[in-house]
């Protein structure tokens, strides 16, 4: 352990800012944010948000300003978004996004832009896409994509477009997957994933791939991994993980593994932890987490520990833990 945040959160956002503080911001019936101070090992509070929000998302802008996009408050989905300031440490409402939803995904293009991907309003599910334009502070409706769908994946490949992976609507999964050009705006289908998944993890390695694990398959929780040739639009199964979870957390590390920490299975909690090795593409269990968790965050730090916070538990969800 290495003490806790100043509030109980799960289905937060943790976000590291450009002077290596990481910002935690609000989370399951909170408007509070906090930052952690890698040097000290400190938490301390900052500016509170304008809304109360769970299940929102955090992209850090090129000026490094911190863009919170959508989320749940009181039941109800939100439009809103905000900056956080960190010369100040203050939040701004900026424009509201055209379509209020949360479960969505968001991206950070290389042109600065933020691109908003699909999510739900309760029952509704979206296809809408949406882009936030920094220097005006506005949103712009763009292509659809081909299907509506929430709890997906977005991950940027190396040539700047944005991969799109899985996800569901009502309780079908999808094992689609498409791709987004900055330059033209518009989708293209690519190759289908081997599993149809949901609440699963997806992210961008070194070597250009991506690598997508776990998650759930209707009421089924799966521990199948898969990797995406962005050369070749293909996808290939890799060996499964020990365990199967959804909504864990993935982190590349620097010296060639993923972490894959905690989750959710069949009404129970996990607090273990396994590592893949790129170069082998085997995995090896490693030290379980203190608390069992999911919805939690997890964030590589610059010194290459990863940081996990909060959490859906059944207790302790203000705890921190470095691996």
């Amino acid at each position: 352990m290495t003490g806790s945040t100043n509030a109980d959160r799960y289905a937060h956002t943790a976000t590291t800012l450009a002077n290596g503080l990481v910002l935690v911001a609000a989370g399951a019936y909170f408007n509070s944010a906090e930052l952690y101070n890698l040097s000290t090992g400190i938490w301390t509070m900052t500016g509170n948000m304008n809304f109360q929000r769970s299940h929102h998302k955090a992209s850090i802008l090129t000026n490094g300003y911190v863009l919170v996009t959508g989320g749940i408050q009181n039941s109800a989905a939100l439009n809103s978004a905000e900056l956080y300031n960190p010369s100040i440490n203050a939040w701004t409402t900026t424009g509201n996004m055209n379509v209020a939803r949360y479960d969505h995904t968001a991206s950070t293009l290389t042109n600065g832009y933020v691109l908003i991907t699909g999510g739900r309003n309760r029952h509704n599910y979206f296809n809408s896409v949406e882009l936030y334009n920094p220097s005006t502070g506005t949103w712009t409706i763009t292509q659809n994509m081909s299907v509506a769908r929430a709890y997906h994946t977005a991950c940027t490949l190396t040539n700047g477009h944005v991969l799109i992976t899985g996800g569901f609507k009502g309780s079908t999964p999808y094992r689609s997957a498409e791709l987004y050009n900055p330059s033209t705006g518009t989708w293209t289908t690519t190759g289908n994933m081997n599993v149809a998944r949901s609440d699963h993890t997806a992210s961008t390695l070194t070597n250009g791939y991506v690598f997508v694990t776990g998650g759930r398959n209707f009421n089924t929780h799966i521990n199948s991994v898969e990797l995406y040739n962005p050369s070749r639009g293909t996808w290939t199964i890799t060996r499964n993980m020990s365990s199967p979870r959804s909504h864990h957390t993935a982190s590349t590390l620097t010296n060639k593994y993923v972490l894959v920490t905690g989750g959710f299975i069949a009404g129970a909690y996990l607090g273990s932890a396994e590592l893949y090795n790129l170069l082998t593409g085997t995995w090896t269990t490693t030290g379980d987490m203190s608390v069992e968790r999911t919805f939690h965050t997890a964030t590589t730090l610059q010194n290459g520990y990863v940081l996990v916070t909060g959490g859906a538990m059944r207790n302790d969800r203000n705890t921190v833990e470095l691996y």
